[in-house]
């Protein structure tokens, strides 16, 4: 695996993420937000926000899958969420563990998690971006 997950001492240590990431890979994929579309395109969980964030995480898995890598070569993720409160938390927490059972790898990476408006269309209610390093 070309990435070490560290919670560096003198900075918070979190459970549900790591503070940062050390790549050592030679290749960089760069994925653009995933949402909750199944391949054939339709909507998956449709006001569900568990379902949506497992259904985005899910589809990252899928993607690196198809260029010989895996959710755990995840570097760094970027999670849109429409309405942000902190009552949304357990809901993303669910889709998290939901994914990371299917795809049996450990969902703890370095996150950005960020409150918006709308998203690109009007069912979405999470888009996750991520980052991978590829040996």
């Amino acid at each position: 695996m070309a990435v070490t997950l560290v919670n560096p001492k003198g900075l918070p240590q979190p459970e549900v993420y790591r503070q940062l990431s050390i790549a050592t890979g030679s290749r960089l994929v760069f994925l653009a937000g995933q949402v909750a579309r199944d391949a054939d395109g339709r909507k998956v969980g449709e006001g569900d926000l568990a379902a949506q964030v497992e259904q985005a995480y899910l589809n990252i898995g899928t993607a690196l899958a198809e260029v010989g890598g895996s959710f755990d070569d995840v570097a760094k993720l970027t999670v849109y969420v429409v309405d942000w409160s902190s009552e949304k938390l357990p809901l993303l927490g669910e889709g998290v563990a939901r994914a990371a059972a299917k795809l049996g790898v450990d969902p703890v990476k370095p996150i950005t998690l960020l409150g918006v408006a709308a998203l690109g269309e009007p069912d979405l209610l999470v888009e996750v971006e991520a980052t991978a390093v590829l040996d």
